[in-house]
């Protein structure tokens, strides 16, 4: 089953090689914003279920405030993939958890999956190696 995606990465590489792997998984990936003004009209237009969401983006550390508001506004399940995963290692309300990058396509594979099965409320275990989910 498919999924659609938002890729929210500043690091043109980092979002192009995320999207590659996505979309060879067969997800639906969105669109890409480097910044939070770009990720917000993003998700706007609806249909998000999922966005994986670095936390320094070109606006600045912007990513925590965001993924609190695509979960909570939107409704978008949200992970973040993130360098520092210490900047949101209490959790962030509205949203699920964090990926620390680097990465590797296994790890965002599983991750990726694990979300969207809890999203839809399938059964989903163990939690995969690479995520740490928040209470």
């Amino acid at each position: 089953m498919t999924a659609r995606i938002l890729i929210i990465e500043d690091e043109a590489l980092v979002a192009m090689e995320l999207r590659f792997v996505l979309e060879d998984l067969g997800y639906d990936v969105v669109g890409t914003a480097p910044d939070a003004r770009t990720a917000l009209a993003l998700a706007s237009r609806g249909g998000v279920e999922l966005a994986l969401v670095d936390i320094h983006l070109t606006d600045g550390a912007t990513g925590v405030g965001l993924g609190q508001e695509l979960g909570e506004g939107f409704g978008v399940t949200v992970l973040y993939m993130t360098a520092n995963p210490g900047m949101v290692s209490h959790g962030v309300p509205g949203t699920m958890g964090v990926v620390t990058k680097p990465t590797d396509e296994a790890c965002v594979r599983g991750a990726v999956e694990y979300a969207l099965h809890l999203r839809r409320g399938e059964p989903a275990s163990p939690v995969p190696y690479g995520l740490q989910m928040f209470n």
